[in-house]
């Protein structure tokens, strides 16, 4: 168990928490967190959520996860979410947090998360993303200003979850959103981060065909 407080643990990926949390559907009662890792978010989402499910297959992590979170409501899953048994339009907010750009089909990943979306759901994408070109470069400055100010004030805390680089630009990244998930938006944040949001449709969309044509 780590011996830092949740409330104090800060880092790139906690800064945008609030993001998902902002963004839960009135009555929400099924959440669903892709790539769960330490399973931060999850634990902030039981808080407001009835029944929450984090998924990862990472074994080590997900151990370390549900020790440093006894007696929390949520149900933690060892799997790989690509193909794991999740039924269908099932979770009334699907949230992932720095986990897309792992996946080798960032599209494909984004589809299957979107079919897990109720009707009337949101889902909610914090993701990382390569820097390329002029355009990118201009959000260096404000990126490194914004880290410097808030760590100074708190300590960045490192997560036990596996890293990798990212291969996809924001670029790349804003037009699969935009062909797997049409009416989404992409939004660029600060800290070397970019948040996706989709709301799905109340009526129910054949889905399944999008996904295999991504």
């Amino acid at each position: 168990m780590d011996a830092l407080p949740r409330r104090e643990r800060w880092n790139h990926n906690i800064e945008y928490h609030r993001v998902v949390l902002d963004r839960v559907p009135r009555g929400a009662r099924s959440a669903l967190d892709v790539g769960t890792g330490d399973g931060l978010l999850a634990v902030e989402l039981s808080r407001v959520v009835e029944f929450v499910t984090a998924i990862d297959n990472d074994e080590g992590v997900l151990e370390r996860a549900q020790a440093d979170a006894p007696g929390s409501a949520v149900g933690w899953v060892c799997g790989d979410f690509a193909g794991y048994p999740l039924a269908e339009a099932s979770f009334d907010l699907v949230a992932s947090i720095a986990t897309l750009h792992h996946f080798d089909d960032p599209g494909g990943a984004l589809a299957r998360m979107a079919e897990l979306t109720a009707p009337g759901g949101a889902l909610v994408v914090i993701g990382l993303a390569r820097s390329r070109g002029i355009r990118d470069a201009a959000w260096e400055i404000p990126a490194i200003v914004t880290h410097r100010i808030t760590s100074a004030r708190r300590e960045v805390w490192e997560h036990t979850a596996p890293t990798t680089p990212p291969r996809h630009t924001y670029a790349e990244m804003r037009v699969i959103a935009r062909g797997v998930l049409p009416g989404s938006r992409f939004t660029r944040l600060a800290l070397w981060r970019y948040a996706i949001v989709w709301e799905r449709p109340q009526e129910v969309e054949p889905l399944a065909a999008r996904r295999a044509s991504v």
